[in-house]
């Protein structure tokens, strides 16, 4: 087992890993839960083995990968949490879906409100993209990692600003986005 502290542009983030398989990925900020590091593991510093977690970690914040080769380990979550994590990893980078369709294209449809419990219990945020879950009418809501890093994130992905429902641009009253929750510089 091992593990490492990748630095990003968001915050520091430790990689548990084994080979291929990833165990979790924390956020290194004063107050935000970590999991922590297992008995024995050993800390790898930069430079990464190619292919390496910490390494898809590192070039996918750098803009070079778009999405993670790794098997996910230990997911000892519930089945509908599995369930929701595996829909939500086919969701490429530069899109978003909402949590209303994750849980239908889950087999849970009507359960938005369960799938953003799933997101909250993500061991693997960034892997498992849990930033790319918005919400129905195209909030970004609910990000444990915090809004400003998911809106980040999506811009990073080519998915931000969020693009209407219609052709003929966003319905009165319909999607909102950070921009317009924020108020006018003083």
């Amino acid at each position: 087992m091992e593990f490492a502290e990748v630095a990003t542009p968001i915050g520091t983030f430790r990689v548990v890993y084994e080979g291929r398989k990833v165990q979790v990925v924390d956020l290194l900020e004063r107050g935000h839960d970590q999991k922590g590091v297992p008995e024995g593991a050993e800390q790898r510093k930069p430079p990464y083995p190619k292919g390496s977690p910490p390494s898809q970690l590192s070039e996918y914040f750098r803009g070079v990968r778009a999405e993670f080769d790794v098997d996910i380990d230990g997911l000892t979550s519930s089945e509908f949490d599995r369930a929701v994590w595996r829909e939500l990893s086919r969701v490429p980078a530069g899109e978003t879906v909402t949590y209303g369709e994750l849980a239908r294209r889950a087999g849970h449809k009507g359960s938005a409100r369960a799938v953003g419990g799933a997101m909250h219990r993500n061991p693997l945020p960034i892997v498992i993209p849990c930033h790319r879950v918005v919400g129905e009418t195209g909030d970004l809501t609910g990000f444990g990692l915090g809004l400003w890093r998911k809106r980040w994130l999506l811009d990073r992905e080519g998915a931000w600003p969020l693009k209407s429902k219609s052709s003929d641009g966003p319905r009165r009253g319909g999607q909102r986005t950070l921009d317009g929750r924020q108020s006018a510089p003083k």
